[in-house]
């Protein structure tokens, strides 16, 4: 560990700092994995807005999951019982893995004397200053930045693992949703929506890819939605697949994580459900416009990301980019991605493992 990290004759008490969002939340598990692995003994806790929590319970490297309300930081009497839980639990290191204020205001709150982040371009807004052991970031890939935020704790390259948890009434709704679609003999999976305008790809694209599926593959297509407006986009997607893909009912995030392991193939962009697809080891076609694929892509070589055009920009203009990003990638590139993967006649991962560099 870092020389100014207090040495107790103890195991090291961590705290992981990732407050949102979803593909980043997941994006940040590989960290809980290899600090498990390193550190067996260790009390490691994660501390996360409320959303993102559930992803994490029950995941068997955390001892502890924190929980944090919306809007947390605006309120000085929730900062002040924040403070006292987390010094309460003596925290030795606290990594903040997110490079903005309020996750490195957090992490100073914890009370660790040694607080790890981002140094440089990563390093956003006041956590330069509020963290006090700087890592100067090497690579491109968000998950492999996040895992060098571990080399002061002497974790090199570790493998990739996830190990998102499936609870069994999730595992039991996947089933029967599945049953119920009579997809009992493979399906693929596409979600259309996205947090960004300037990430969605056309429904009738999605609707055209379902058709090649489901005609040239005879692989069914089950949409997945996560609001009303998602919703009315998977019945247009089912609407134009010529009888090949079908609205999946409401589900929650784990449902989702749930029915993904099972399917053969996820197609969506740059969002959390894409991520989330990944780490259960699902092979993923990724549809990449204003974010650059290399550095967000769906990590592993078991997924395609499929990019025509690229974008520089802040985050504000990224969000605000012209649809002609997207709507560059073509229903034939997007299906050649699919008979990629779908070809492959080797196992190239473990579920939710990527050892490659």
């Amino acid at each position: 560990m870092p020389s100014h990290t207090p040495t107790t004759g103890r195991s090291p008490r961590i705290l992981i700092v990732r407050l949102s969002a979803i593909g980043d939340i997941v994006h940040g598990m590989p960290v809980a994995c290899a600090l498990r692995e390193r550190f067996p003994d260790a009390m490691l806790a994660w501390a996360v807005e409320e959303w993102g929590a559930t992803l994490l319970r029950g995941h068997q490297a955390l001892d502890e999951l924190i929980t944090l309300p919306r809007g947390w930081l605006k309120s000085p009497r929730t900062v002040w019982q924040l403070r006292r839980r987390l010094h309460a639990m003596k925290f030795d290191v606290a990594i903040e893995a997110q490079g903005l204020s309020k996750s490195a205001i957090l992490a100073w709150l914890s009370g660790a004397r040694c607080r790890i982040g981002f140094s440089g371009y990563w390093g956003r807004e006041m956590s330069r200053w509020l963290n006090n052991h700087l890592v100067e970031i090497t690579v491109e890939h968000v998950i492999d930045r996040n895992l060098q935020l571990l080399r002061p704790l002497g974790i090199e390259s570790p493998a990739v693992r996830f190990q998102v948890p499936e609870h069994p009434p999730d595992r039991v709704s996947a089933q029967e949703i599945i049953h119920r679609a009579g997809l009992e003999e493979g399906f693929a999976m596409i979600n259309s929506g996205a947090g960004w305008p300037s990430k969605l790809w056309p429904v009738e694209r999605y609707a055209a890819v379902t058709s090649y599926l489901g005609g040239k593959r005879g692989l069914p297509t089950l949409v997945v939605w996560g609001n009303q407006k998602e919703h009315t986009a998977a019945e247009q997607i089912a609407a134009g697949s010529h009888g090949h893909a079908q609205p999946a009912p409401p589900t929650t995030l784990m449902e989702l994580a749930a029915l993904a392991r099972r399917a053969r193939l996820f197609i969506g962009s740059d969002t959390g459900p894409l991520h989330l697809a990944a780490a259960v080891g699902t092979p993923c076609v990724g549809l990449y416009g204003p974010w650059p694929a290399r550095r967000h892509g769906p990590y592993g070589p078991q997924n395609v990301a499929v990019q025509k055009m690229s974008f520089e920009g802040s985050t504000r203009a990224r969000r605000h980019a012209s649809p002609e990003l997207m709507e560059a990638i073509s229903v034939e590139m997007v299906c050649e991605a699919c008979e990629k993967i779908l070809n492959s006649s080797t196992q190239l991962f473990s579920p939710g493992v990527y050892a490659g560099r």
